[in-house]
């Protein structure tokens, strides 16, 4: 499904070059949920940045279904993000001003698909995720695990192939935390996802099919 070859991201100043890591090398088979863990600063999230084309990498190549998306121009590497990838963050990045539905449908929006189609569809996944009574809802007037779920929500509306959460419960009670969790893990399985998670929760991490850790530049399967 998805495989990193070769990986490597350096970072250059005037005053300094920071290597996150160097060749590093990943396949995720697709339907698989994989946890990755490791310090913080380790470079998870510039991993996962690099998976879903959101930053570019030093050298090396990121293959989906065997063709490098890193061969598109930044408009196809766009075009590519909206309807293969859904990405998830600790911090929701939801549209403050909006409500749920508004944000939910805001990729779908973007790509240029009708407006009705693109509201029943949002309507049907907010539904999913719990937040059907929350719909006409600015975001700040809910709580920060209801945030998160519409994020998850916003994700997944394209109907992507990869999704790529990181430290989605991260800024979540552990109640609420886990809570989101297990509304990815059902989704993942319901829409036939390929996963990947980056986490510092234990508890999350064994919950997945296979876990990776990303430390000191050093990348090996546990």
């Amino acid at each position: 499904m998805i495989e990193a070859a070769d990986l490597t991201k350096v970072y250059t100043t005037p005053a300094s070059r920071v290597i996150v890591f160097e060749n590093l090398n990943l396949r995720i088979e697709r339907g698989r949920l994989v946890g990755i863990v490791g310090p913080s600063g380790a470079g998870k999230s510039t991993l996962l940045h690099l998976l879903g084309g959101l930053d570019r990498p030093s050298s090396g190549r990121v293959l989906l279904d065997g063709r490098s998306i890193f061969d598109a121009d930044a408009a196809d590497l766009a075009r590519f993000r909206n309807r293969y990838v859904g990405f998830v963050f600790q911090f929701h990045h939801l549209l403050p001003e909006f409500t749920a539905l508004e944000n939910t449908m805001m990729p779908r929006l973007i790509r240029g698909d009708g407006k009705e189609e693109t509201e029943a569809e949002a309507r049907k996944i907010l539904d999913r995720v719990g937040l059907g009574h929350r719909i006409l809802h600015k975001v700040g007037e809910i709580s920060g695990g209801e945030q998160q779920r519409v994020a998850i929500a916003r994700a997944l509306v394209g109907g992507p192939q990869l999704l790529l959460a990181d430290e989605p419960t991260g800024n979540l009670d552990h109640k609420t935390g886990s809570g989101v969790f297990e509304m990815i893990r059902e989704l993942h399985s319901e829409r036939g996802l390929t996963s990947v998670i980056v986490t510092h929760n234990e508890r999350i991490a064994a919950q997945c099919h296979e876990i990776w850790e990303l430390d000191a530049g050093e990348f090996r399967r546990l």
